[in-house]
């Protein structure tokens, strides 16, 4: 484990739960599964303010691990209504519109909180 960074968001799941909000081994970064929640803890109500907080996590994950939006080559959304697609789409578009990664988007029946409607994952490679 000598080549892997563990990097931290300070969230109380980490811990808990056993898992990095990102772990960068090589010039790889995957970016765990990321829910919108602000650094105040509160859930915004919104899909797109989500999906933009969750970004916004990321994106600060991706920085401390020496990478940016451009490095990424994956994202993964999850949402419990495909009914907010272009609210998502809109918030993911804000980002990578420019850089276009690989991306999938599932409905799920439910993710780790009841406020939570999207959850995004991340995969980049820097180089």
């Amino acid at each position: 484990m000598a080549d892997h960074q563990l990097i931290s968001s300070g969230s109380k799941w980490e811990p808990l739960l056993g898992y990095s909000r990102a772990v960068k081994a090589g010039n790889v970064v995957h970016v765990s599964g990321t829910v919108g929640v602000g650094a105040d803890g509160v859930v915004p109500k919104s899909a797109k303010a989500q999906a933009a907080r969750a970004l916004e996590i990321i994106l600060d994950a991706l920085a401390k691990a020496g990478a940016t939006a451009a490095d990424v080559v994956r994202t993964r959304i999850y949402v419990t209504n495909m009914d907010d697609f272009d609210d998502i789409a809109a918030a993911h578009g804000a980002v990578f519109s420019a850089i276009r990664p690989a991306t999938a988007i599932v409905e799920v029946s439910r993710l780790a909180g009841p406020d939570f409607v999207v959850e995004i994952e991340a995969e980049a490679i820097i180089g």
